[in-house]
């Protein structure tokens, strides 16, 4: 009897866990990575008896498969997936490939900006009511290792544009679409429809007995609905009108309807700052009750919950000056919400790698609140010429202990150190968690 030939591309966390499951499902898999793979990985492969290979791949030992799962991080436009494309080999994602292998119901979470707070807030809330529930997709261990290594009931998955691009028989059960804003251009030609059609792809094969959870007030979902036609039970959630809505604010309260049940949670209670936490907020609470949580364990999660790591994460106060890590916030529209918040005044820690950015709906917000705008990138070109004419003292760096340093030289009582990059992390940082806990390091050094 011959296995099918299943090639994965890409040793991280989502590479691996495919690789783990082809293996548990009797394939014949081979794991390809054009980089290094790091220790624990190569140590964990070795476990599973699963061959690989680094720092390059070998074609003809790829391009024999005859299926292929990419890790969400590679670009279709890599000449590797194009030769596939080209073999007529699928390509897909390790959400698509997981999901052949369980019948556990799934919440997926997409969106711009929101998507990690309100992933982790439904996995506490199902993880309260004593749900058998797995946390996925960005976050958690790999969505396609928990597949093969246990047996949940639910899986909460926090899902990418890119693991988007590779479901085509996936389904979500409960979909939850929390905004779109202009993200990631660089690997959708730069194009905003492309972006905005990628995000969709979440209500995939959605029939009438299935939920989709979104923001009427996010200007791209609500001009887009239409030519998407939503199959599912639509529970749209906004915080400027209570009309044709499943949660919406009433006054100081945020309330949540579901099946004739009424979540009501007062603002004073819950422990998360700022308008984009009431909408966490609100899709958390649909998503739990379209998962049958009862609502007293709902409320009770919410308003017990402090938020996520590097999203506006309180580091420490010093001299009267406050250090918030929001290393998150890898585009303009988080750090919009950031800056928009604060009622202090802002030494702003901005840069890395730009993503197409576009600038410009930062600059009113940037005149009034930011008193210095300390650069961290290795080119901060593009951010000091965009800046210059509506920020004082725009200072730059190229790493990280300068960059606190000088903020904290800068800084006075009253004032708020903020680190919201507005871009990616890989010119200085592995990645974003990387960039925020080095910002902590030099932060409680000082």
């Amino acid at each position: 009897m011959s296995h099918k030939r299943i090639v994965v591309l890409g040793g991280g966390e989502s590479g691996f866990g495919s690789a783990v499951l082809a293996k548990v499902k009797g394939f014949d898999v081979f794991l390809s990575d054009a980089g290094a793979i790091k220790e624990e990985y190569k140590n964990k492969l070795d476990e599973w008896k699963i061959p690989f290979e680094e720092n390059g791949h070998t074609f003809e030992k790829i391009l024999n498969a005859e299926e292929i799962i990419k890790s969400p991080g590679i670009p279709e436009k890599v000449s590797i997936i194009q030769s596939a494309v080209q073999n007529n080999i699928p390509v897909i994602s390790e959400i698509e490939f997981a999901g052949r292998f369980t019948n556990a119901k799934t919440i997926g979470i997409t969106g711009s900006n929101g998507k990690t707070t309100t992933t982790t807030l439904i996995h506490n809330i199902l993880s309260k009511a004593n749900s058998n529930v797995g946390l996925a997709g960005n976050i958690g261990s790999s969505y396609a290792y928990q597949v093969a290594t246990e047996d949940k009931e639910w899986y909460v998955i926090e899902l990418s544009s890119f693991q988007l691009d590779g479901m085509f028989d996936f389904k979500v059960d409960i979909a939850v679409l929390m905004n779109i804003t202009p993200d990631h251009l660089d690997r959708y030609d730069y194009n905003i429809n492309n972006y905005i059609d990628s995000k969709f792809r979440i209500l995939r094969n959605q029939t009438s007995s299935d939920f989709f959870i979104y923001c009427i007030d996010d200007r791209f979902t609500h001009d887009n609905m239409n030519r998407f036609d939503p199959q599912s039970k639509m529970l749209p959630f906004s915080v400027r009108t209570e009309n044709n809505t499943a949660a919406y604010l009433s006054g100081n309260n945020i309330i949540s309807e579901f099946n004739g049940k009424r979540i009501n949670i007062s603002r004073n209670n819950i422990r998360i700052d700022g308008i984009h936490n009431i909408y966490n907020i609100m899709a958390s609470a649909l998503a739990a009750s379209a998962a049958g949580v009862p609502e007293n364990v709902i409320i009770e999660t919410i308003e017990a919950f402090s938020g996520v790591e590097h999203r506006m994460e309180k580091v420490r106060e010093r001299k009267g000056v406050l250090y918030i890590n929001d290393s998150k916030a890898t585009n303009v529209d988080s750090v919009w919400y950031a800056l928009d918040g604060m009622e202090k005044p802002i030494v702003w820690i901005a840069g890395g790698t730009d993503k197409g950015n576009d600038y410009s709906v930062l600059k009113d917000l940037a005149k009034t609140k930011v008193k210095a705008l300390i650069c961290l990138g290795i080119d901060n070109q593009k951010l000091i010429d965009s800046f210059q004419d509506y920020v004082d003292k725009i200072i730059s760096t190229d790493n990280i202990e300068d960059a606190v340093k000088n903020a904290a030289s800068i800084a006075e009582n009253g004032d708020v150190v903020l680190l919201s990059p507005a871009c990616a992390s890989f010119d200085l940082f592995k990645n974003y968690e990387d960039r925020g806990k080095k910002f902590k390091e030099q932060v409680n050094k000082l």
